[in-house]
């Protein structure tokens, strides 16, 4: 029983989990916090009365921003949708078909009503609605409760939520990456627990999420990174356990040449680190003499203002301690970070590694032709751009290189069904493009003959001349 209670936390809300609302076909990520307000499609209310609660549970959002479950009633809607007319022909919308206005629908939520009630009313004071087709009305009903009910589902962030909801509300944070071709991306890369899994994202880190959580936690990711530091916010949004953070390292794409070259060096890698501590400390030494200088007349009315002194000494010694205490603190992360470098390199060196995924906005090429040098033989790497000719360019360049052998480049396409009973048809509005794949399979290479000595050691194939004729 001890079991089936620790199996049956897992899929309860908890304080402090990392959550997504979803509202019909909109998503967003937060985290529960006690007494926070949370604003959702122009709607403000509390998390706390869903701590408790099963995953996947429709709330009603009560007055006062509470959290309520959900609970289905059957209304007499259902007995008036079988009151179906044959077509809609006669149906002329000219806006007065509907009795109830704006005003009334005001007090009735003022009254207290909920959607379901309300959505009654509306079908009670429709002039039209019992002369509607069966599927008219269905549609209507489903119209009026997406403007009306005031409710909210709470579910546990994956990669395939987590996607639709970027691609859904900000598409360019993750170059136009769909949900099907990113789970393309992790089959073609063959991501499993247990790999080492070299990832190039700038897609807002889901690409590393994503990658993480099909491991499980197990193995070992490298992030490699442009600009200052690695961008996660789409990690923080899975709300991984903490011993999934232990497999990811970072290493900065700027020093893949020299780790490459064997010219790394531990100091050289936090050398802009260290640069900023430098100026710290010039400013600091800079600070200095104009502090003198501001003491000397100081020093002058020492007989009029002793008390005043004592409190500027006081003060400038605390202004001390926390600026010790800021570089103290600086030291101890600069120390963390060349730790953390220093492993990402010893990972890097053995040049074993299981796959390569690279989804960027830069010009993929360059990259690519570095990072396959740090692959095993028989390695899948994948390589996502939202156009098709910086992937070309990649082809022709592996295809001259050598070393690959599979090389493919496609594109995905989607489109939505919209599956209800004799009305099974592809929805209307579909995405227009779900950018495209290069994969392939890296082999070992024979550097000891040149790419064209197989083509110069086969012989030409010569034809037998006849010397003599027969007659």
């Amino acid at each position: 029983m001890a079991d089936n209670g620790d199996d049956d936390s897992q899929y309860r809300i908890k304080e402090g989990d990392c959550v997504v609302l979803k509202r019909g076909d909109i998503f967003k990520a937060v985290r529960i916090q006690p007494r926070k307000k949370v604003i959702f499609e122009k709607q403000w209310f509390f998390l706390d009365n869903a701590v408790g609660h099963l995953y996947s549970t429709t709330f009603d959002i009560v007055s006062g921003g509470t959290l309520q479950p959900h609970q289905l009633k059957n209304t007499e809607s259902s007995n008036d949708a079988k009151e179906a007319g044959t077509d809609n022909r006669n149906i002329v919308d000219d806006g007065k078909s509907q009795k109830l206005t704006r005003d009334d629908i005001e007090t009735l939520k003022e009254q207290g009503l909920k959607g379901q009630e309300i959505i009654q009313h509306l079908i009670d004071n429709s002039s039209t609605f019992r002369d509607k087709t069966e599927y008219a009305q269905d549609k209507y009903i489903k119209k009026k409760k997406k403007k009306y009910e005031n409710t909210v589902t709470i579910l546990r962030p994956s990669c395939r939520i987590l996607a639709m909801m970027y691609h859904g509300r900000e598409p360019g944070k993750i170059c136009h990456l769909r949900y099907d071709t990113l789970a393309q991306m992790l089959t073609l890369a063959n991501i499993h627990a247990g790999s080492k899994i070299l990832v190039f994202d700038t897609c807002a880190g889901l690409v590393l999420g994503a990658v993480m959580e099909r491991m499980g936690g197990y193995g070992s990711v490298i992030q490699m990174y442009p600009g200052g530091g690695p961008v996660r916010a789409g990690v923080e949004s899975f709300g991984f356990p903490a011993h999934f953070h232990d497999m990811l390292h970072e290493f900065p794409i700027c020093h893949v040449n020299s780790l490459l070259a064997g010219t790394l060096d531990s100091n050289v890698k936090d050398a802009s680190s260290t640069e900023n501590q430098s100026t710290v400390v010039a400013e600091g030494q800079h600070n200095q003499p104009e502090t003198e200088q501001q003491s000397s007349p100081q020093e002058q009315s020492m007989e009029t203002s002793t008390g005043d002194d004592i409190g500027q000494d006081e003060k400038k010694k605390e202004k001390d301690k926390r600026k010790e205490a800021k570089a103290q603190e600086k030291k101890v992360k600069l120390e963390e970070k060349r730790k953390k470098l220093a492993a990402a390199a010893s990972l890097l060196e053995g040049r074993n590694a299981d796959g390569l995924i690279i989804a960027s906005r830069f010009h993929p090429c360059p990259v690519l032709m570095g990072l396959l040098k740090f692959l095993s033989p028989s390695r899948p790497f994948v390589v996502y751009s939202q156009y098709k000719e910086p992937l070309i360019e990649c082809y022709t360049k592996l295809k001259e290189h050598g070393g690959t052998i599979n090389l493919r480049l496609t594109d995905t396409w989607l489109r939505h069904y919209q599956v209800l009973p004799n009305r099974t048809h592809p929805v209307l509005l579909m995405s227009g493009g779900g950018g495209y794949l290069l994969t392939g399979t890296t082999v070992a290479m024979d550097h000891s003959k040149p790419a064209g000595s197989q083509r110069a050691a086969e012989p030409a194939p010569k034809r037998l001349k006849l010397t003599g004729a027969e007659g």
